[in-house]
């Protein structure tokens, strides 16, 4: 009998989930274990994975242009995408006004307060982008400060040519890469504990209260995804069949466990099987868990209108378009901050002099936001990687031989000679005019 695939596997684990927390909510509470231990593992992968895959493609190269000019147009990209979130955000929370009627006055705001973390502010955010041990923030999971460590790392690499350091992270990438494959074959069970822990905890009386919030929310994020990213896919010429099949795993791993963490190691391999080089997909996966959280910044715009429309505070257009500059700026940097989408909204809040019991109030159906924003960040950023390869004319290039291709460099038509040793191989393209050749070495 066949196995059935992963994604069936994995949707089971959250159907099973949730009845086991729904009809045996004390057994979905015990549960919570199971999933932290299935998150325990997926953290050991990320800081390994991304620096073994980020030198190697960097180090190919050896040029700092290639790295800043990759670097310039994913931020463009990221910018222009969070702007119209944040937009589509501000449109469907006036539209459907799910903050009216709200009594702010029940929502006890102080304690919620205090135990948010503070984030960077301004200067601060520049120097926490430099770590000052790679090893602390590795333990701590801050993938920025990874990402730019390993890029001084790697052109340091390569300015040296110091092969032994590049064959070593080719190893180290191809063994995380493996173990990504073995962890991911308990990610059912990892997803099951998570959404019986969810539902035991919470229960499903939350979704009723401020039923009208999320459903704004989801909404929101739906009409995110069929209005922006499916016309970039469109226009960048991305296989939908294909990227839909790939994309599935890593989102319902996000939906289920609310972790973006958790979908990263899943999100690399994917996108790479489709044709996204494993170059790009290495740095700008982890550079978009910075800059383009497509369902949180969407997320944001929504909460914080939500909660004035609750305490009867009319804000002018001019008000929420200020609002909305400002969520742009506040919302990047702050990943690695527990609870970052709730910080953020508190410094806004307090920014527009609006009542923190509105936090209070939207921590109750928090987790169940929480799901959808952070499946809709996944999506965003395995579309980005995807767009970015396009745009560097390497989408469908071979990435998972031995000496895999590097940031392309070459101009378009223009192939370099090459050893006997060294073979072409395209994979995945729609057409062999759709990439350019990519040169690897062979193994």
């Amino acid at each position: 009998m066949k196995m059935p695939s992963l994604t069936t596997q994995i949707f089971i684990g959250l159907l099973v989930g949730i009845l086991i927390g729904w009809l045996f909510p004390q057994v979905g509470v015990m549960l919570s274990p199971g999933a932290d231990i299935f998150l325990r593992l997926i953290k050991t992968i990320i800081a390994p994975l991304i620096f073994g895959t980020l030198v190697v493609g960097i180090a190919g190269t050896g040029s700092m242009h290639a790295v800043g000019r990759l670097s310039l147009k994913s931020l463009v990209y990221f910018e222009v995408v969070t702007t119209f979130a944040l937009v589509i955000g501000l449109l469907v929370v006036n539209l459907m006004q799910p903050g009216a009627g709200i009594d702010l006055s029940a929502a006890q705001a102080t304690s919620v307060v205090d135990t948010l973390a503070k984030p960077p502010q301004g200067s601060d955010f520049i120097t926490h982008v430099f770590p000052t041990s790679i090893i602390d923030s590795m333990a701590r999971g801050d993938v920025l400060q990874i990402v730019v460590f390993t890029i001084l790392f790697a052109s340091a690499a390569a300015a040296v040519k110091a092969e032994p350091i590049i064959s070593f992270c080719k190893s180290l990438s191809e063994v995380m890469f493996k173990f990504t494959e073995y962890v991911m074959k308990i990610a059912p069970v990892g997803v099951a504990c998570a959404m019986a822990a969810t539902v035991g905890h919470h229960g499903v009386s939350v979704l009723v209260s401020l039923g009208k919030l999320v459903g704004t929310l989801y909404l929101a994020l739906v009409i995110f995804i069929l209005a922006v990213l499916l016309p970039v896919a469109f226009l960048a010429r991305i296989p939908l069949r294909k990227f839909g099949g790939a994309v599935k795993e890593p989102f319902l791993i996000a939906f289920s466990t609310t972790s973006s963490e958790a979908a990263l190691p899943k999100a690399m391999l994917a996108m790479e099987k489709i044709g996204v080089p494993r170059s790009i997909v290495s740095f700008v996966l982890p550079l978009g868990y910075t800059f383009n959280l497509d369902g949180t910044t969407l997320y944001l715009s929504l909460a914080a209108m939500f909660v004035a429309q609750a305490a009867g505070v009319h804000m002018t257009i001019w008000q929420q378009i200020l609002m909305m500059l400002t969520l742009m700026l506040t919302s990047k940097g702050v990943a690695a901050v527990p609870r970052a989408s709730l910080v953020i909204l508190a410094g806004t809040l307090s920014t527009f002099n609006l009542p923190m019991a509105g936090i209070a109030l939207i921590l109750g159906v928090d987790t169940v936001m929480d799901m959808a924003r952070t499946s809709v960040n996944v999506l965003g950023n395995c579309l980005a990687s995807a767009v970015i390869a396009r745009w560097e004319g390497v989408f469908g290039s071979s990435s998972s031989v031995s000496d895999e291709a590097t940031i392309h460099e070459l101009p378009h038509g223009h192939a370099p000679a090459m050893k006997q040793a060294d073979v072409i191989t395209i994979r995945g393209a729609e057409s062999e005019t759709d990439v350019s050749p990519t040169v690897v070495s062979a193994q």
